[in-house]
């Protein structure tokens, strides 16, 4: 089989999926089913109107917080606490291992430490003159 390089221009979901597929494959066959499970939590007004929240995945007894957003005017009143603390609820419920996420250094590293999360890993100058960091909170000794 012969293969070229292509990069387009606006990357589709198809095309995820076409680089996607073959990754999978690998990883169930040497890891297993990851038991790949989405996860949402939304902050929600007396409107129905979604708020922010946490968005994030259950994969190989592990939860990944890939987003958590509080609305500057809700900040403050507890609900990224409330919002983690559901979260580690699902993952203990789902007996997950631990939680993991990241931060960058002008977000809120000092919050996830104060949730128990501790740095397993940094990365300089992302952006340029910052620092992003990879938080754990293992949930199973």
């Amino acid at each position: 089989m012969r293969v070229t390089l292509t990069v387009p221009e606006t990357p589709s979901e198809a095309e995820r999926e076409a680089i996607l597929a073959p990754l999978r494959a690998y990883n169930i066959a040497r890891g297993g089913d990851p038991k790949l499970r989405p996860l949402a939590i939304l902050l929600t007004d007396e409107n129905g109107a979604h708020q922010g929240g946490l968005w994030g995945k259950i994969s190989y007894d592990w939860m990944f917080v890939e987003l958590l957003s509080v609305p500057e005017a809700l900040r403050g009143g507890g609900y990224g606490s409330q919002l983690m603390a559901r979260a580690e609820a699902i993952a203990r419920a789902s007996g997950c291992v631990g939680i993991w996420l990241d931060t960058f250094e002008f977000q809120a590293r000092g919050f996830y430490e104060k949730l128990g999360f501790s740095v397993c890993g940094q990365i300089e100058d992302h952006p340029i003159g910052q620092r992003r960091y990879f938080l754990q909170k293992r949930l199973v000794a």
